[in-house]
């Protein structure tokens, strides 16, 4: 088959997460799709044309008329193409989760067919692709890879609640166990991906550019973090101090703050995690690691700080926390670390609410235990942490804002982490 025409026949989607259902919705509009996930309730949903992740509008799933939506396995057996778009969660270790990775592989294996191709998007160490999942689809198949069935590898690269860089619009790493394989694959994204596609050389070298992307940022971020603690110390205004060294050409234009989410928050940790397999001790991505994981309860610290400066009382203070997500204008509450400055809060004896008009609030209970505050009654706090950017919480205004706490307040705006309370 030529490299310019990706073959014909379903394609599965495996996982309708934050990745999933926009690729699953962007396939559709030229050819049939089934989406699978284990989830039935999230199923459910999306029938009714309901995302709840808000990465695809109603109209948008209405628009993909090709697209079938099921929980039951024994439905995907017909597909020909098998993209798996499921979670790679961190443990409590901070070691790599493979569970629901290895579990849709299992799923797939059991339905594999020859001639197919299976595709990873899920961000994995490299080597997981071929040293993990493959032998699973193998086993559960009866199948030989490169003889009966072909394995590709191609990063996701989406990006939760951003609406100008959507899919279609991200150059596309591909790549695959063998050379037409690869150039299936690469084709295959290419006839959606209108910003091109860049065909790797293998599949744990589009493994190794998955997990470094973000590792690569996790750094950068880590820096600023540290810078924001110096200039803190020198009472410098952090963000004066980037301003006016953004003006050389070269600078990299990185923000201090929480590091949370799916990606920047755990991807190192995939990487770092084969490294020391190896008998490497990564030091300079674990010391950037720890200091981003730390931030939480820095704020946290800088915060009762700037409360006993005021001659706030702090034990049994009340402190709103606006924010849960982990960025945005995004309900996505994957890792978030704003549950970090909860914590540490508490640890100090502060009563905290917690409001976030973007986040499911039995989801926000699930996760974390939170219930968080419907609408936050005026007038109530000793201190305001503004934690997260919602548009919501620009729309509001500080002067609105302000109006939640008592007279003498203590508001603390996390945006961009490094100005003083005030």
């Amino acid at each position: 088959m030529g490299n310019n025409h990706p073959r014909e026949g379903t394609i599965c989607i495996v996982g309708l997460g934050y990745v999933g259902l926009p690729l699953a919705v962007e396939f559709a509009r030229q050819r049939p799709v089934i989406g699978f996930d284990i989830n039935a309730e999230r199923v459910a949903e999306l029938r009714a044309g309901k995302d709840r992740t808000g990465e695809v509008s109603t109209e948008e799933l209405a628009a993909a008329p090709h697209l079938t939506l099921t929980a039951d396995a024994a439905e995907i057996a017909g597909a020909t193409v098998y993209i798996v778009t499921v979670p790679t969660p961190i443990d409590k270790s901070r070691r790599p989760d493979l569970r629901p990775l290895l579990a849709a592989s299992e799923t797939v294996g059991k339905v594999l067919k020859p001639g197919d191709i299976v595709v990873y998007e899920s961000t994995v160490y490299p080597g997981a692709t071929e040293e993990d999942c493959v032998p699973i689809l193998e086993q559960h198949s009866g199948l030989v890879l490169n003889r009966d069935f072909g394995v590709g590898y191609s990063p996701e690269r989406i990006n939760p609640g951003d609406k100008t860089r959507r899919l279609s619009d991200i150059v596309k790493i591909t790549s695959g166990s063998s050379p037409e394989t690869a150039a299936e694959v690469d084709a295959l994204y290419a006839s959606i991906v209108t910003a091109g596609t860049y065909k790797a050389e293998s599949i744990r070298i589009a493994e190794a550019a998955k997990v470094i992307e973000n590792s690569q940022r996790d750094i950068n971020i880590a820096l600023v973090n540290e810078l924001a603690k110096i200039f803190d110390r020198m009472g410098l205004d952090t963000e004066a101090v980037l301003k006016a060294a953004g003006t050389k050409w070269n600078f990299l234009h990185f923000r201090p703050g929480l590091v949370g989410g799916h990606c920047i928050g755990v991807d190192p940790y995939y990487l770092t995690h084969k490294a020391q397999e190896l008998g490497y001790h990564p030091e300079m991505i674990l010391s950037g690691r720890r200091l981003n994981d730390g931030m939480g309860a820095y704020v946290a610290q800088q915060m009762i700080k700037a409360m006993l400066r005021r001659k706030l009382h702090v034990v049994d203070s009340r402190v709103l926390v606006m924010g849960l997500t982990f960025k945005e204008n995004c309900p996505d509450l994957r890792n978030t670390r704003v549950t970090d400055v909860i914590a540490g809060l508490q640890d100090f004896g502060v009563s905290v609410d917690v409001y976030d008009p973007c986040a499911d609030p039995a989801e926000a209970r699930r996760a974390y235990g939170i219930d968080l505050v419907a609408s936050p009654e005026p007038g109530q706090y000793d201190g305001i942490i503004l934690a997260v950017a919602h548009e919501a919480f620009r729309e509001m205004g500080a002067e609105q804002i302000r109006a939640l706490g008592k007279a003498d307040a203590l508001l603390y705006d996390l945006n961009p982490l490094g100005r003083r309370g005030e």
